[in-house]
């Protein structure tokens, strides 16, 4: 399993997640299994975001069908951190 990484500023969240939801890069269309969100406690405009895929090399190819997309640039939303593919090494459940 491999996974996308992504850390955002936003301006605001509740005019972000719209636009993310619409998954304007095809992450279905890309492979992905599922994705994950999170919030900054201190600052709720910062995202966090996991994307997961059975692969790396899926993992990759959407990296950068989102890179040539322009999802990344739009107005009101920092990239501060990724996209960065992960090769998942360990998966442990408490």
């Amino acid at each position: 399993m491999a996974m996308l990484l992504l850390n955002l500023e936003v301006e605001d969240y509740e005019t972000w997640k719209p636009n993310f939801d619409g998954d304007p890069a095809g992450r279905r269309e890309s492979g992905a299994t599922s994705h994950r969100i999170a919030r900054a406690v201190d600052n709720p405009n910062e995202v966090f975001i996991r994307v997961e895929f059975p692969s790396v090399d899926e993992a990759k190819a959407f990296r950068q069908r989102l890179l040539d997309s322009g999802a990344l640039d739009r107005p009101g939303m920092k990239v501060k951190d990724g996209p960065v593919v992960a090769d998942v090494a360990e998966t442990v459940t408490y």
